[in-house]
């Protein structure tokens, strides 16, 4: 999957009270779901497995996936759930809702089934404080209706609450080593980026210092965190900005050098070759007819 095109998108957000015994039948959903449970108990049958699951248990399950769910004939589990895909599919033309569900599995419709996530993520998990998950769930609760010109904006509200909960299922569902960024090392990141963008950045030391964490472990945590040395980091972040000033302003290569506090021209230009293959001036005279206007070389 292109990493560029990850956008959860949520379609319904509710929470559901089961009745005694309730069974919600073999079924599979045509979007992801995340399930909480609240309130009492009930059994999920996945994959040829049945467990019986409680107050705290945190589901996922992926698009596609057969699964049934049974309440307790005392007392019956209450979902705080939400339906979504990974980014949005569209399905208004097929089904009615914009959630669909199939029954029987037979009459599955593949073409429709959402994306699937890039890597594992935990089916059953036991949150440690029920009450955050069910604030976070509050947040965002949403019919399954198809999102229009009236409920746009709130559904913009909606889904930015989301992205929100989404952070925050990763973080608890995902192996460390997959995708999810040290906390210390992404809070690092804003700094340095404000630091860049507004300032020469600070001496290495500095920031893992304010760490307290030794030169070498910052080093290796960066590395792993963004995929970069920290240098490597400024330098890729640096040059992603000057290339969107040679494109779509009039400042000269030069004044882009001394803007994102290079040295010297002569390192800007030799750094700019080394990561995109071109001099400044060849960047710009190459992707100039995409450019907003043509401006003037140095």
């Amino acid at each position: 999957m292109n990493f560029a095109s990850l956008h959860p998108y949520v379609y319904l957000a509710t929470r559901y009270p089961f009745a005694k015994g309730q069974s919600s039948s073999p079924r599979i959903c045509y979007t992801s779901s995340i399930y909480l449970i609240s309130e009492g108990y009930g059994i999920l049958s996945i994959n040829g497995l049945s467990s019986r699951l409680g107050p705290g248990s945190l589901v996922y399950i992926p698009a596609g996936q057969l699964h049934e769910w049974v309440a307790d004939g005392n007392n019956p589990m209450v979902h705080l759930c939400c339906y979504f895909d990974w980014h949005y599919v569209e399905r208004k033309e097929v089904f009615d809702t914009s959630c669909p569900i199939c029954y029987p599995p037979q009459v599955l419709q593949q073409a429709f089934v959402g994306p699937a996530f890039p890597y594992e993520l935990r089916e059953i998990s036991k949150v440690e404080s029920l009450r955050i998950w069910q604030d976070l769930f509050q947040d965002f609760y949403k019919s399954g209706s198809y999102t229009n010109e009236q409920t746009f904006m709130r559904s913009l509200t909606i889904q930015r609450h989301f992205q929100t909960f989404i952070d925050y299922f990763l973080n608890c569902c995902m192996e460390k080593g997959h995708l999810i960024p040290d906390r210390r090392i992404a809070h690092i990141l804003k700094i340095l980026e404000k630091d860049l963008l507004h300032g020469a950045p600070k001496p290495l030391d500095i920031y893992h210092k304010s760490l307290k964490m030794s030169r070498g472990h910052f080093f290796e945590l960066f590395k792993k965190s963004t995929g970069y040395s920290p240098i490597q980091y400024m330098n890729h972040f640096r040059i992603g900005r000057a290339k969107y000033d040679l494109l779509h302003t009039t400042l000269n290569i030069t004044q882009i050098a001394e803007k994102y506090h290079f040295s010297s021209v002569h390192y800007f230009s030799r750094l700019f070759h080394q990561l995109t293959g071109q001099a400044p001036r060849q960047y710009r005279l190459h992707h100039s007819n995409t450019a907003a206007f043509s401006a003037p070389l140095e």
